[in-house]
């Protein structure tokens, strides 16, 4: 099949690498112009780059709602488009331009963890597996049919670039296995159970923010969330901000006021956690490694020289 590929970043790299060995024709690529945004720059294999590379044609855009783009897939007569971490909206003249529609990949289960950061978001949540799912675009986000889908576990020490990698070894064989299945001309695919549907935001500032009124476990998964090269969890510590690198569940119980510096527990430091922390039923967490303004890293026990004090979630 004569295919288009809408894709940018890593995902869509990987997307376009397999494409691109398959038995499909890529005649045109459209990717995002470079962004500074901080999490723009994460995983930020080009596309651009490797279509050229190849001798594909590629358009850069923002959004894909101008003429002379539309002018030039018409023109470029794909079979499908094939849609790979696309930022922006995509118009329905242009999703259902191609006879076999859109097959969009999208790096969670649908229909829950619709929209973005969902690996960071699920792994907050708990989830004991994350995935990849192939769907056909509709004009509701992330809500087509599903294609194909496939899961990994997530361990139980996993960080958000341990379920990065281990996601992306799907997106390439999803895609092309998709394809297949549109290409022998299915169309009876799993309709999405919207009743079972979530969407989520973009992670911003104020979602890096420690809670001291979280279950200690709850902060231990917001910190593997957010690992390198990902922007860190953060509080404050005297007013100035310290960014929380590693940390664990304490094995002790400690009571108290959240946020409170309490107890050298091993390598660590136990800062009390939890709404009913009080009760000195709850479990601490324990800070391993911190990070502060002028960017040193060092070991909890080696930054919090003297117990007592407060880690506050505002200056």
């Amino acid at each position: 099949m004569r295919v288009v590929m809408f894709g940018y970043q890593t995902w869509g790299h990987r997307t376009l690498q397999a494409l691109l060995a398959s038995e499909h024709e890529v005649v045109l690529v459209v990717t995002h112009p470079k962004s500074d945004h901080a999490y723009e720059r994460i995983w930020s294999d080009s596309v651009a780059d490797l279509a050229a590379e190849h001798g594909v044609e590629v358009v850069i855009r923002n959004r894909p709602d101008d003429d002379e783009l539309f002018q030039k897939l018409k023109e470029a007569e794909p079979d499908v488009i094939v849609a790979t971490n696309w930022r922006t909206w995509i118009p329905p003249h242009i999703f259902t331009l191609p006879k076999h529609g859109t097959l969009n990949v999208h790096d969670s289960l649908l229909p829950a963890y619709a929209g973005f950061s969902p690996l960071i978001w699920a792994l907050i949540n708990d989830e004991k597996e994350v995935g990849v799912t192939a769907h056909m675009m509709d004009e509701t986000l992330d809500a087509g049919d599903i294609v194909l889908q496939r899961a990994v576990p997530v361990g139980p020490r996993d960080t958000t670039a341990d379920l990065f990698h281990k996601t992306l070894e799907l997106f390439g064989p999803i895609t092309v296995d998709g394809l297949a299945e549109i290409a022998k001309g299915r169309t009876d695919f799993t309709k999405q159970d919207r009743s079972k549907a979530s969407f989520f935001h973009k992670r911003a500032e104020e979602d890096l923010r420690i809670d001291w009124t979280w279950e200690a476990d709850e902060l231990d998964r917001l910190i593997r969330a957010q690992c390198a090269p990902y922007p860190s969890a953060f509080a404050f510590h005297k007013g100035k901000r310290l960014e929380i690198v590693e940390a664990e569940v304490s094995q002790a119980r400690y009571g108290g006021t959240p946020g409170r510096i309490f107890y050298r527990e091993g390598d660590g430091v136990a800062i009390v956690a939890g709404a009913e922390a009080r009760r000195g039923r709850n479990h601490a967490l324990l800070v391993k490694r911190v990070r502060t303004e002028d960017g040193r890293e060092l070991g909890a026990t080696e930054y919090f020289t003297h117990m007592g004090g407060y880690l506050t979630s505002r200056p």
